[in-house]
């Protein structure tokens, strides 16, 4: 099978189609920065500005808020007018953000600089994802995990370059030199990824027997088409709910750590875990995908994350800081592969013609998702207590879990009717 598809691509594009992973990739591992940075990012930025950390607290929900908000006109364009020129914007919006937000002098110019950034990250985000959707329908869980892999991973290797050159004792110069170094970084990689990045011709795949997709030779779900379906709306209530436990880990392990009075090392040792083991989670459960049911491997993995953050508050409780790291460790494995799981089933159940404006659509649950993993996380703290708002959490994921087992493909799926564009 993936010589056959492999072979025709090769054919369309005249070299490998891993070239357009690897494009993809890059591309993901430098805009990464904008979401796993910015913690590091935002005292150094107070200091600069000469604000209180706190007035900056803002900056992070509207990348939240513009990335996963940009997300559906971004995949709707795309879809009608391919990936380049769109990824060429995405290339002046990220690097752009940086080095204006090098040159900010002011809180409001770091808003506009970083929510003009998170537009750059979220076009990069979806036409990565959905590069790999439709190039590899053999091989869709493992390529797109390649991809969300990076966006977790890349950034790793700058955070304690950023703290270095960052700290309080550094020049203010290294800061803005760094900003700016990152910022032209992340615009050669996307442009230079935008001359790679292709889509497929209509119907490159027509007449093959080893469709693996539902859809894909029958079938292509438009967005409006797609809202139709209680499937939809039932992994959107997924996607929020798996979000909001996963952001709430990612976002409070620190605090919630140091609540249960549990040494300064320990919390910073599962903060650092946590994009490592998310980036392992998705390439991992990705390739699981392929090779099993997608649905039940998503269903598996969302119970598993529930179980994780039981056990994060148990042996927190019990002061057992090595099991306590691993747990928040498990958690974080198996909630990262919903952006992985997700997208693949769209595709799986809607077909790839339009999968760009699809997932952007079921995307845009992480908005929710953040509100519930921050606001609503900072009040049930207040009301209910930390131990009980984590097994809250914990509850969720594995209600969206259990929830898994009713999808099925839509009863029209593989209908040979022709969609209207």
């Amino acid at each position: 099978m993936d010589r056959d598809h492999g072979t025709r691509a090769r054919e369309i594009l005249g070299f490998s189609r891993w070239w357009l992973v690897a494009a993809a990739a890059g591309m993901m591992a430098v805009v990464g920065p904008y979401q796993y940075v910015w913690s590091s990012l935002r005292s150094p930025v107070a200091r600069h500005l000469g604000v209180d950390a706190a007035v900056l607290s803002t900056v992070f929900t509207l990348f939240v808020v513009f990335q996963a908000g940009s997300q559906f006109p971004v995949g709707w364009w795309r879809d009608r007018h391919g990936p380049r020129g769109i990824c060429a914007l995405a290339a002046v919006l990220a690097g752009g953000g940086y080095v204006a937000l090098a040159y900010a002098s002011a809180v409001w110019q770091v808003y506009l600089a970083y929510s003009l950034g998170a537009v750059g990250v979220g076009i990069v985000y979806t036409v990565a994802v959905n590069t790999a959707l439709k190039w590899f329908p053999d091989r869709r869980g493992l390529t797109s995990g390649i991809g969300t892999m990076a966006f977790a991973a890349g950034p790793a290797a700058l955070v304690p370059v950023v703290r270095t050159i960052t700290g309080p004792a550094a020049p203010d110069g290294a800061y803005v030199s760094l900003l700016r170094t990152v910022g032209l970084g992340i615009f050669v990689v996307v442009l230079a990824g935008a001359l790679v990045i292709r889509d497929p011709p209509d119907g490159w795949l027509d007449g093959r027997d080893d469709e693996p997709s539902l859809a894909e030779g029958g079938r292509q779900y438009t967005w409006r088409e797609m809202l139709r379906t209680w499937q939809f709306w039932l992994m959107y209530a997924m996607f929020v709910a798996v979000s909001g436990s996963g952001l709430m880990l990612t976002e409070k392990i620190v605090d919630y750590a140091d609540h249960l009075g549990l040494a300064a090392v320990v919390a910073t040792l599962a903060a650092t875990l946590l994009p490592l083991s998310s980036a392992v989670g998705r390439l991992i459960l990705g390739e699981a995908a392929d090779r099993f049911d997608p649905v039940r491997t998503m269903a598996s993995s969302f119970v598993l994350c529930g179980l994780g953050l039981f056990a994060v508050v148990h042996f927190g409780i019990r002061g057992t800081p090595a099991v306590f790291v691993t747990a928040v460790v498990v958690a974080t494995f198996f909630w990262s592969p919903k952006y992985t799981l997700f997208p693949t089933v769209v595709a799986e159940y809607y077909g790839t013609d339009h999968s760009s404006a699809n997932y952007a659509l079921l995307y845009s649950g992480k908005i929710w998702g953040g509100v519930l993993g921050g606001t609503v996380t900072g009040l049930l703290v207040t009301s209910l207590g930390w131990n009980r708002t984590f097994l809250l959490g914990g509850a969720l994921a594995v209600v969206a879990g259990l929830a898994a087992l009713f999808l099925r493909p839509p009863e029209d799926a593989t209908s040979t009717d022709e969609t209207p564009s």
